[in-house]
């Protein structure tokens, strides 16, 4: 049996990589197409992943009829299991007269049902990366064996009915199964403790350099904006994943005198609930908390019963957004994340946040944000506020929705997803997302008046 052979360092240990579902639909939908276009049964295939590591992965259960075949890969996750770890993925082409390649899932991948995801409501839990890549290989398949039709491609994993309820998914509004995700391709293992003594080694790299301004990100949702959406240097960004509160206390001791917390809403939110571990089996209140705003804010019952009922945070945005609300809940939700940040760092270093969704862009900044954003190095012109030039709301955002295999968006087991969109595994992929800024809002705390064109 291939294993993939790369290592990362975790700490003192060396721990292998493994490989996502969506690598695995790949891999099994090129094994199904060349034995189906070329007519010779394959052993293994070796699939690129976007992370531009190949990975050679083994063929099981193979099966033809006429016009189709049907076969499967087995999930590695590497030295970090998750639920899916060993569960075979499977990949049907049917041979089609109409050109192209349609992907579609069947027994086991989940169907979306709610707003807010990466796939429209009513398709497979199929996540664009992992489509693109599956695409990607039947059509290399095509070419290699000189075929010229089109293909239908079912996605399966049988075993993803039972493994479901063992996730976020239901909760989501994914049903009867798993989700196909992944950005990179490569799941990278990282424990909570090994994880938080890199947290610790990186600060104290930073600080004995004299660094005195200390940028965190739960993941790469929240670098990539910081970088994208705000112009800053993300070179010495440290990716906290779920332990904002550890890396906050090591901001303490280690002698910082700024930090500037750049997050998604669908973690922060748990911050204004004094939740500075934001794994999803540690704490979540994100329905609470924003529905106790919106009722602070004047929301009916009704609309307080349906955020309590939303799968997302993008979906209770939607709802506060039809009933004209964002702007004064947010500014209350900034507020309370900006006094729990000083509660946990006693006020010193100075310390600061700003807040953003995936769909919306920016949300809200506490009070010192603005000034902590244009004080901290930045890669090209930035605008006075900390807007990057040429930026819009929704630049800076990932096209491909949720990694599965972050550092820090996550912490479910792979095929379960964070409500935000992201695994909440804290040993996921080189991890997702997830705006301009302007003058602080009317509720002198620094929060941001949703723009315009946010609806």
């Amino acid at each position: 049996m291939h294993k993939l052979e790369r290592y990362v360092n975790v700490g003192t240990k060396m721990m292998r990589c493994g490989y996502t579902t969506g690598t695995c639909a790949a891999g099994a939908a090129r094994a199904a197409a060349e034995t189906l276009f070329a007519g010779a049964p394959v052993d293994s295939v070796i699939v690129e992943t976007p992370a531009g590591i190949s990975v050679e992965l083994d063929i099981e259960q193979l099966e033809r009829g006429d016009g189709w075949v049907r076969c499967a890969v087995r999930k590695d996750g590497g030295d970090d299991p998750d639920v899916t770890d060993g569960a075979l993925v499977f990949a049907t082409v049917t041979s089609s007269d109409e050109p192209g390649v349609r992907i579609d899932g069947g027994l086991g991948v989940g169907r979306v049902t709610r707003p807010g995801l990466d796939q429209p409501i009513g398709a497979a839990a199929i996540n664009s990366t992992p489509r693109a890549m599956i695409a990607a290989q039947v059509e290399q398949a095509a070419r290699e064996c000189g075929y010229a039709g089109g293909a239908d491609v079912e996605i399966s994993i049988p075993a993803g009915v039972e493994l479901a309820k063992r996730t976020f998914n239901p909760h989501l509004g994914i049903e009867g199964g798993l989700s196909v995700l992944g950005t990179s391709g490569i799941v990278r293992p990282m424990s909570a403790a090994s994880l938080i003594g890199s947290l610790e080694i990186e600060m104290r790299q930073l600080a004995a350099e004299s660094e005195k301004r200390l940028l965190l990100a739960p993941g790469n949702y929240g670098r990539d904006f910081a970088r994208d959406a705000l112009g800053l240097s993300v070179e010495r960004c440290v990716q906290c994943s779920n332990y904002l509160g550890e890396a906050l206390d090591r901001a303490v001791t280690l002698g910082f005198e700024a930090v500037l917390v750049i997050g998604h809403i669908g973690k922060l939110v748990k911050v204004a609930a004094g939740n500075m571990n934001t794994h999803s089996r540690v704490s979540d209140a994100r329905r609470e908390t924003l529905a106790a705003h919106a009722a602070l804010a004047g929301a009916s019952r009704e609309l307080v019963a349906a955020l309590m009922d939303a799968g997302t945070t993008d979906e209770m945005l939607d709802l506060l957004d039809d009933a004209g609300l964002v702007e004064p809940v947010m500014a209350t939700v900034v507020e309370r994340i900006e006094r729990q940040l000083e509660h946990r760092t006693c006020g010193k270093p100075t310390v600061a946040a700003v807040v953003f969704s995936k769909t919306r862009g920016e949300l809200g900044r506490t009070s010192h944000a603005t000034e902590l954003v244009e004080r901290y190095p930045h890669e090209g012109g930035v605008r006075e506020g900390g807007q990057h030039e040429g930026c819009t709301r929704k630049e800076g955002m990932r096209a491909d929705g949720p990694d599965e295999d972050s550092p820090c968006e996550g912490g479910l087991p792979e095929g379960g997803l964070d409500e935000d969109g992201s695994h909440e595994r804290s040993s996921r992929e080189g991890n997702p997302s997830e705006g301009t800024s302007r003058e602080p809002g009317p509720s002198g705390h620094g929060s941001r008046a949703p723009h315009s064109n946010m609806a």
